[in-house]
């Protein structure tokens, strides 16, 4: 393996719950009387796209709204919320970081959120993971198209002078995935709180904590 890329925020600290919060939150601010549960948000996040899914939920409510603007109340109070806060990376994160530089193999952030979500995340990790310890971090402005499209992978490895056959990718939720395979990477699925339980047929295999002799043992000969 020559590469491992870290496919959402989510796969870093995860932040699910606290993004259902946001959403909740800019659902209050804009008077629209929603409230996600944690059971419908498990449903919500089998396809991507934060916009998308408040404009079909006010499609099925019946209800005028501009998701984009909804949307934006929720990025900022995640963005609030997340570098305010200490975030904890999940279970084999700073493992994993420290035997890419050991081993001498690159680190990717590959996602199609927004710029202004990933700096949040690296505002709540502070020193415990910086963006420093990546090689590239991709983020919306990268790409025109977002996952489950896989531009965002295949820039990554144009950026990074990779071949996607030698470089493993880890996603928590199933539009990732279907982006990183899509590209030619073997994918690891490290599914979140909120992703458990979720179809990876298409993963490699599943993991609950990473282990970064197994994510070396994945890449394809």
């Amino acid at each position: 393996m020559s590469a491992i890329l870290f496919g959402s925020i989510s796969v870093v600290s995860d932040t699910s719950e606290m993004q259902r919060r946001a959403f909740n939150a800019a659902f209050a601010d804009h008077g629209l009387g929603w409230q996600w549960d944690q059971e419908q948000y498990r449903a919500l996040l089998t396809s991507s796209g934060g916009t998308l899914r408040i404009a079909d939920e006010a499609q099925r409510r019946g209800s005028s709204v501009v998701a984009e603007a909804v949307h934006a109340t929720k990025s900022a109070k995640f963005q609030a919320a997340a570098a305010g806060s200490v975030l904890c990376p999940r279970d084999g994160v700073v493992e994993t970081l420290r035997a890419a530089k050991e081993h001498g193999y690159q680190v990717g952030l590959v996602t199609t959120t927004s710029a202004d979500n990933i700096s949040a995340l690296f505002s709540g990790l502070a020193s415990v993971v910086r963006r420093e310890d990546f090689d590239v971090v991709v983020d919306a402005s990268a790409v025109e198209a977002a996952k489950p499209d896989p531009a965002c992978y295949h820039y990554a490895l144009a950026r990074l002078g990779e071949d996607a056959k030698d470089c493993v990718a880890v996603e928590d939720n199933v539009g990732g995935v279907q982006a990183a395979t899509a590209a030619g990477l073997t994918c690891v699925a490290f599914p979140n709180q909120n992703t458990v339980g979720h179809d990876f047929t298409r993963a490699s295999t599943v993991v609950s904590r990473l282990d970064p002799d197994q994510l070396r043992s994945l890449a394809q000969p």
